[in-house]
């Protein structure tokens, strides 16, 4: 570092389980007092909830941060973004109360456009697959990945370039996804209008972010990664193949955003103060029972963008040491502790064992870690109460016990302890 040049201040937010985590407040916890809030990776699939001023806001493209009136919002060169998904949850969320996003809003000319097209195809695929199907969200994220990976997708930056050469490349995409499914139709001069109108929609929001981003970190200000996905949906690191199609742990700051590792200062996890995940994939410690049913129910587990119930289950600490080995978390976030208010006892899944012998990683062959028995310690619940605590010593002593327990098991510091939906409900233990 130059001398008299400010420590970087970059601070990355990450799930730490399979998603849905409550990373969005977190973000906007964070938010309040940092200059840029940044996407890094993935794209509508994922969905961020944040509750402020007994309004829920929704964002799948959207910086959680956008909120906030005193700090920016970068949607990233690794995220890939469906305009018109874009535009109607701005709109959705303009009728909430957003206000002024367009002075907040900044998009990286180097992204990558999904198109209606490419989500059909992600359905096609999907029926294809027939019972091998991963239950993805059919946003068309896959798809745009695997045409980025193929040098044949079209980014922003491409919305700007001579029209002729545009469409060219488009029709060139298009004929790519018809040699395979030739039942595909796209209206190549519809939407040619189309995207002219969106582009000079979002032409003042468009730069190239890795500068602007970088010199932000020069000049001393504070920048905040959110993560989108989780650890264990990762393409490389997770449940693979039921994995989104990028990488969505730490690593994928700096890919996705230009920036050098160095400059990462702290990175937060999140993880609920149970497990949860959507759609198909090994999850160890899923409870199809009345317990994983009482934490469906009274913790509200449905997807953000797609509605699908989610599975639930205990805490899994195999899964967190793993997550932290990937992520090298400073400390993390434990999540809706106040959903379990009401148990007798309360279980934490604490190693492994696969054909009756303990192993102590993660097999990556999905049909190997569908077979894996959990040992659980149990613990006795609170049985009181905490939704709005926001001091630690105000917690039931059972309740500070099993965070205290994850804690020790772990090996990871916890920072914030959630206990209710509202962003004041977050207790920060140090």
């Amino acid at each position: 570092m130059a001398s008299g040049q400010p420590a970087p201040d970059v601070t990355v937010v990450v799930g730490g389980q399979w998603g849905d985590e409550g990373k969005g407040k977190l973000v906007d916890l964070l938010a309040l007092k940092t200059d840029y809030v940044c996407r890094c990776q993935g794209g509508n699939n994922a969905g961020h909830t944040v509750i402020a001023g007994g309004i829920a806001y929704d964002f799948h493209l959207l910086p959680s941060g956008i909120i906030h009136s005193g700090c920016k919002s970068v949607i990233g060169n690794g995220v890939v973004i469906h305009l018109p998904g874009l535009f109607a949850e701005i709109e959705k969320n303009e009728a909430k109360g957003l206000v002024n996003w367009q002075e907040r809003l900044i998009i990286s000319c180097k992204a990558h456009l999904v198109f209606d097209h490419q989500q059909e195809i992600d359905g096609l695929i999907e029926q294809e697959k027939g019972q091998l199907s991963i239950g993805t969200t059919k946003k068309g994220i896959g798809p745009t990945y695997s045409a980025k990976a193929s040098r044949m997708g079209l980014r922003v930056c491409d919305l700007f370039i001579d029209p002729a050469i545009f469409r060219a490349k488009f029709e060139a995409l298009v004929e790519s996804y018809q040699k395979r499914f030739p039942t595909l139709k796209v209206d190549v001069d519809a939407e040619m209008l189309r995207y002219k109108e969106y582009a000079d929609r979002i032409r003042p929001m468009v730069t190239d972010a890795v500068y602007l981003v970088n010199d932000a970190i020069r000049e001393g200000k504070s920048v905040l990664v959110e993560g989108a996905n989780a650890v264990m949906l990762d393409f490389d690191f997770g449940t693979y193949p039921y994995v989104t199609s990028c990488n969505c742990s730490a690593g994928a700051v700096c890919t996705g955003l230009g920036i050098p590792p160095r400059s990462v200062s702290n990175v937060y996890g999140v993880f609920k103060a149970y497990t949860t995940r959507v759609g198909k994939g090994a999850f160890p410690t899923e409870q199809n029972n009345e317990i994983g049913e009482r934490l469906q129910k009274i913790g509200k587990e449905f997807g953000v963008t797609t509605g699908r119930k989610r599975r639930c289950g205990w805490f899994d600490v195999v899964i967190a040491k793993y997550s932290n080995m990937i992520n090298g978390y400073t400390s993390i976030a434990l999540t809706k502790l106040d959903i379990m208010d009401d148990f007798d006892e309360v279980k934490i899944g604490v190693s492994y064992r696969l054909n009756g012998q303990p192993i102590t990683a993660i097999p990556a062959e999905q049909s190997e870690l569908s077979k894996v028995e959990v040992e659980y310690i149990t613990m006795p619940g609170w049985k009181s109460k905490i939704a709005g605590i926001t001091f630690y010593n105000d917690l039931p002593i059972n309740a500070k016990n099993y965070v205290v327990k994850i804690q020790e098991l772990t090996g990871i510091p916890i920072q914030w302890i959630g206990t209710g939906p509202s962003r004041d409900h977050m207790i920060q233990v140090f």
